[in-house]
């Protein structure tokens, strides 16, 4: 079996000549030729980038974050992507942060708090002194049910069994950590963080 010498030149020559066959067959019905010459205009094109950090986990994961100014005078995120020259996810993200565009701008977040009154079938809009007042009675009613001073052998615990706290994975480890200690001051032993998950 002999093999065949092919110089870079004539690679490139018989490449060239593939795409021209290919374009000229159309077996798809669209002239591949005509879609190499498409420009197509970037959504971040003149965008402002700015250097960020994931706000899910530990990790530290840096994040390039594109925005721009409309006509209207207001800032608009366009896009959010890993950052190629970190040293820490060397432009790469976990599913989490590759929605972290969805933190700031989905369609689907709720803007101000909702409730739904017992025995409603609907929620409705409520303002945030009413959301907190009512979380805040919430917590003290339950944490006065439930809490326990000592265990069965007389020791001092001083816990509240009946709350459980699980801490959103968009927290910051600077968050997670002023949780946890508002949640141990309260008592609470049940605690969980969603970004080990």
């Amino acid at each position: 079996m002999s093999e065949v010498e092919v110089s870079r030149r004539q690679f490139l020559q018989i490449g060239a000549a593939g795409t021209g066959v290919l374009g000229g067959l159309s077996p798809l019905g669209f002239d591949l030729t005509q879609a190499i010459t498409v420009k197509q205009k970037l959504r971040i094109e003149g965008a402002t980038v700015s250097h960020s950090v994931c706000p899910y986990c530990a990790v530290g994961c840096a994040l390039l974050a594109y925005t721009k100014k409309n006509a209207d005078g207001k800032v608009e995120l366009l896009q959010i992507e890993g950052d190629p020259d970190s040293p820490v996810n060397e432009g790469r993200l976990c599913p989490k942060g590759a929605s972290a565009l969805q933190l700031a701008v989905s369609r689907r977040r709720v803007p101000s708090p909702m409730y739904r009154e017992p025995g409603a079938k609907e929620w409705k809009t409520v303002s945030w002194d009413f959301a907190l007042d009512r979380l805040a009675r919430n917590i003290k009613a339950s944490r006065d049910r439930t809490f326990v001073t000592t265990d069965a052998n007389g020791n001092l615990v001083n816990r509240c069994e009946g709350i459980a706290f699980a801490g959103g994975a968009a927290f910051s480890s600077e968050e997670g950590y002023l949780a946890t200690k508002l949640m141990r001051s309260l008592g609470y032993v049940y605690l969980e963080q969603q970004a080990r998950v």
